[in-house]
C-alpha cells in the first residue's frame, strides 16, 4: 500500500523478500528527490540511545531514531548502521574495575550487539527489512559480517546493522564505522549526536561562546584536535574520500535533509562530487 512521504509516493518493499527494492515515484508536480548521498553509514553512539536515562535505552529516543531511518530508506537510500555500546558498558569502565583492557573491550563489543538486536526489532516492528551482521560469530542470533553479503542486502532494500565493532580490542566503534563505510563503499558517514548540532571550536555545553564550524577539512580537524571521531577513523574516511556529517539526530528530518543536499550540522571533507 503506497505511503505518502512529503512530495514523494513510496511503495513499501514486499515482506516476502522476492522484491525488496524500494520504488520511489514522482508526484504529479514532477518534483524528483535527487539525493546527494545514496548509500550512507549512520553511526549511533550508545550514550545517545540513553536519552535522559542513566542506563540502557530510552523508548522515547529509539522510536524517533527508527522513524528517521525508515523515512530516509523510503526515499530510496541504502542505509547501514553502526551502534556503540556505551549505554550498557564501556571498556574504560571495566578497566577501572581492574579488568584487562582487552577483556573489557570484548564485553563492550557484546554490548553493541545487544543494542543492534534491539534496534533491529524496533525497525522490524515498523515494517523494515533488517539484517544484523556481527564481527564476532553468533550464528544463533545474527549473520557474521561478510562484505559482499552486506552490500547485497543494501541493494535489496534491507537495512544492515553492524555489531561488535571490528572484532578487535583497543579499537573504537568510530573506527568500526569508518572501516565498514569504506568496505561497503558508502557515500558518507553520518555521525548522530544527542543535543549537539555539529562540530564546535570548544565544548558548547561548557562554553556558551563556542563557535560552530559548518565545514572543515580532514587535515584541519586532526590538526586542531577536535574530538569528533578518533584519529584512526578520520584517517580511514580521508583515505577513502568519505565525507563525515556531524548532526543532532534529535532534530526531526535531519537525515532526509542531509541526503537531500542541505547544509545540516558540520561537513568534514567534501560532498560527493566535490560540491560544497
Amino acid at each position: 500500500m503506497p505511503v505518502k512521504l512529503h512530495s514523494l509516493e513510496v511503495t513499501k518493499p514486499h515482506m516476502s523478500g522476492a522484491k525488496e527494492s524500494l520504488v520511489v515515484k514522482e508526484e504529479e508536480t514532477g518534483k524528483k528527490f535527487d539525493p546527494v548521498y545514496k548509500r550512507i553509514l549512520l553511526k549511533l553512539s550508545g550514550e545517545a540511545l540513553m536519552g535522559n536515562e542513566k542506563f540502557g535505552i530510552a523508548p522515547d529516543v529509539i522510536g524517533p531514531i527508527a522513524d528517521e531511518i525508515m523515512h530516509a530508506q523510503a526515499l530510496g537510500i541504502q542505509i547501514a548502521i553502526v551502534v556503540g555500546g556505551g549505554n550498557i558498558f564501556r571498556g574504560v569502565q571495566g578497566s577501572a574495575w581492574g579488568m584487562d583492557k582487552a577483556a573489557a573491550d570484548y564485553v563492550g563489543m557484546l554490548a553493541t550487539i545487544m543494542n543492534c538486536l534491539i534496534l533491529q526489532e524496533v525497525l522490524r516492528s515498523k515494517g523494515a527489512q533488517v539484517r544484523v551482521q556481527t564481527s564476532i560469530a553468533m550464528p544463533s542470533i545474527a549473520e557474521q559480517f561478510i562484505r559482499l553479503r552486506a552490500i547485497r542486502h543494501l541493494e535489496k532494500g534491507r537495512i544492515v546493522i553492524f555489531g561488535g565493532g571490528t572484532g578487535n580490542p583497543h579499537v573504537t566503534t568510530d573506527t568500526a564505522a569508518a572501516l565498514r563505510a569504506a568496505e561497503i563503499k558508502a557515500d558518507s558517514v553520518l555521525m548522530a549526536k544527542n543535543g549537539t548540532d555539529g562540530v564546535y571550536d570548544d565544548d558548547p555545553r561548557k562554553n556558551p561562546h563556542a563557535k560552530k564550524i559548518e565545514r572543515i577539512s580532514f587535515e584541519n580537524l586532526i590538526r586542531q584536535g577536535l574530538k569528533v571521531m578518533d584519529p584512526a577513523a578520520v584517517s580511514i574516511c580521508k583515505e577513502n574520500n568519505i565525507p563525515i556529517i556531524v548532526f543532532d539526530f534529535a532534530k526531526s528530518g535531519s537525515i532526509e535533509r542531509i541526503i537531500g543536499g542541505e547544509k545540516v550540522g558540520t561537513l568534514i571533507g567534501t560532498r560527493v562530487g566535490g560540491a560544497v
